[in-house]
Parts: structure tokens; C-alpha cells; sequence
């Protein structure tokens, strides 16, 4: 029997919750298919960080490089400062351990919950690849006269040809394995960014010209992909782009397939540990009240099982979902899904 071993990192607020009830999915879903997963938690997170001082001790990046995936609940406490945990934590491993891809499928699942007139589930269907250690999450910049009326904030995007050039090569070979309408659009602001996206933009070309020639190529300004995401998000296959601007609008991806609720995302190292969650907050005003949604952190252990090459229960895990969103659900927000979170897992592990 095939074994695996899967690092477990709960969280802040409801991140626990919500991944309890994807660890029940992934349970069925090894048995069904027979393998095996083995989980070992980590209390990283808001509340050790109050307790001991500590974000991440030094030692576990290297623990968990020995891990093929990790799944993550949510990152965030109220009584935290801002950027402490997000920083100390979430770029910290997706730096790390190079999870240069964050993978964010787009794909409704009922039309009921998606605030777009008309659309259905054939015309929400896309991915975003975003590039994951590079732009403007880098931390490059600083301040000049902090703190004084002259005062100079820098920020810097650092693109670089191999994290452009693996991100790119990443998405035009999704694209093909996809093999869906077979287009991979670049997003960018080569009007503006005359820099960064110059690098990008001929990349993109010079890398599908010679190797992927099977591959149509379509560019859009980010502000033009905002608006094509509402007016006609059946134009996009997958779509490719850095940090930032991948960052904006997979929260807007989020919204047209039904809410923060139903979307999940992958940090890929495609040799490496890579890192699973729902895009989501901690959501910590819920927190203990068994009423936030968990198919996010279930559709994150899906793609979880598609990493590691379980391509079946996976499918069949997604199966399930449709199935629970489309017959049991009233809503996909908090507190309003006719069912608790402990009761949706439950549903999608008997529908599993």
C-alpha cells in the first residue's frame, strides 16, 4: 500500500476547524483508494506565537522539507499585529522550501452561487498561475526619514529571468495537460511596468514560440482581466502572471466561483514540499461556533491528493463537493449553508 507522509499545520481561528473536516474527506478517501496518509500536526500560529514569542523556529523549514505536502488551515490572530505570522510564516515557507507556483483553480460549482447574471458552471472554469517568490513579496526597499514629514517609502519588484522563466514554463505545461481550450493569457501592465513585464512579455514568447507551439498565447492588462473575470470569464483557459498581481485577482476569482468559502490554492515546489490551503482567513469571529464553511480546506486536500499522484480520489473528491454544494447547500457563506462545518464533512465523506 502506498504511504504518505503529510505535514498538518491548523492555524488561527477557524483554520483548525475547517481542517479537521478536510482530514476526515482525505481519510475516506485513502481507504476508498487504497493508501495510506499519514498526518503529524504543528501548533504553529497565533497562539504560540502569544505564549512562547516564537513564529517558526529555525529548525522546522528543514523538518518540513522532509514532508512531499503540507496542509494548511489559516494564518491570522486578532491579537497579533499584521504581518507578524503572515510574514513569519506563510512567505517564509513558500520562500523557504521555493513553492515558486501558487496554483488557484477558478471553477464554479452552481450556478446559485456565483453573483454573476447568467453564468454558469461551463463559463467559470479557469486557473491562475501566480509567481510565488519573486515581485514585490521579495521585501527588497525601505524608508528614508521614517517618521518625519520627508519621510520615503521604497518598494521594490525583483523579477528575475529563472523565476520568470519557471513560473512561465509551469503554466504553458498546465495549460497543455489541461488541455481545455489549449490558450495561456499573460497578465500584466507592459503599458506601466515597462520593466518587469518587458522581461515577462518576451519570455512568454520566446519560451511558446520555441516550446510549446501547441499552445495559444494571449496577453491582457491586469485592470482589462479584472473586468474580463466579470464580463465574460469564459474567455480564460489559464492565465499567468507575478506576485502581485496574481495576489489581487484570485480574490476575484474567489468571488465569481461562489466566495472565499469554495476556493482553494496550492504552493507548489513541483520537486519539492509543497503547501496546500483555502484562500480564506482565520475568520476568528467564528471561531468555535462549528458554523464556517470547510469545502475550501476540503477542495485544498483534493489538490493536495492530485500533487501527490492520487489523480483518481481526487477527482472523486471534487465529485463529492458538487455533489454537497449542488443538493445540500442553501449558501456557501458562514453560518448561513443550512448545515454546520462538522456536518458538511460529513456530507462529502458519505458522498465520497
Amino acid at each position: 500500500m502506498k504511504s504518505y507522509n503529510m505535514a498538518v499545520i491548523g492555524g488561527d481561528g477557524t483554520g483548525p476547524e475547517v481542517t479537521r473536516e478536510a482530514l476526515k474527506v482525505l481519510d475516506v478517501a485513502a481507504g476508498k483508494f487504497g493508501f495510506k496518509l499519514n498526518p503529524t500536526e504543528y501548533d504553529f500560529g497565533g497562539a504560540r506565537y502569544l505564549r512562547t514569542g516564537e513564529v517558526l523556529p529555525d529548525s522546522v523549514a528543514e523538518e518540513l522539507r522532509q514532508f512531499p505536502v503540507i496542509l494548511l488551515g489559516a494564518i491570522g490572530h486578532p491579537d497579533v499585529k499584521p504581518g507578524i505570522l503572515e510574514k513569519g510564516i506563510l512567505l517564509r515557507l513558500r520562500f523557504e522550501l521555493e513553492q515558486y507556483i501558487n496554483l488557484r483553480p477558478v471553477k464554479l460549482y452552481d450556478e446559485r452561487f456565483c453573483p454573476l447574471k447568467g453564468k454558469t458552471p461551463e463559463q467559470v472554469d479557469f486557473v491562475v498561475v501566480r509567481e510565488n517568490n519573486e515581485g514585490l513579496y521579495t521585501g527588497a526597499g525601505g524608508f528614508v526619514f521614517k517618521g518625519t514629514a520627508h519621510e520615503v517609502a521604497v518598494q521594490e519588484s525583483i523579477n528575475t529571468r529563472r523565476g520568470v522563466e519557471r513560473c512561465l514554463r509551469y503554466a504553458f505545461d498546465y495549460t497543455r495537460r489541461r488541455n481545455r481550450r489549449k490558450t495561456l493569457t499573460l497578465s500584466g501592465k507592459t503599458n506601466v511596468l515597462t520593466y518587469a513585464f518587458d522581461l515577462w512579455e518576451r519570455a512568454f514568447h520566446e519560451i511558446g514560440q520555441k516550446d510549446y507551439p501547441d499552445i495559444k498565447r494571449e496577453y491582457a492588462h491586469v485592470d482589462a482581466t479584472t473586468m474580463w473575470f466579470v464580463k465574460n470569464p469564459e474567455w480564460f483557459d489559464v492565465i499567468v502572471t507575478d506576485n502581485m498581481f496574481g495576489d489581487i485577482i484570485t480574490d476575484l476569482g474567489a468571488m465569481i466561483q461562489g466566495g472565499m468559502g469554495i476556493a482553494a490554492g496550492g504552493n507548489l515546489n513541483p520537486r519539492g514540499t509543497s503547501m496546500f490551503e483555502p484562500i480564506g482567513g482565520s475568520a476568528p469571529k467564528y471561531t468555535g461556533k462549528n458554523v464556517i464553511n470547510p469545502l475550501a480546506a476540503i477542495c485544498a486536500g483534493q489538490m493536495l491528493l492530485d500533487f501527490l499522484g492520487e489523480a483518481a480520489a481526487a477527482e472523486a473528491v471534487e465529485t463529492a463537493v458538487i455533489k454537497t454544494v449542488r443538493e445540500k447547500l442553501t449558501d456557501l457563506a458562514a453560518g448561513k449553508m443550512g448545515h454546520s462545518t462538522s456536518e458538511v464533512g460529513d456530507l462529502v465523506a458519505a458522498a465520497l
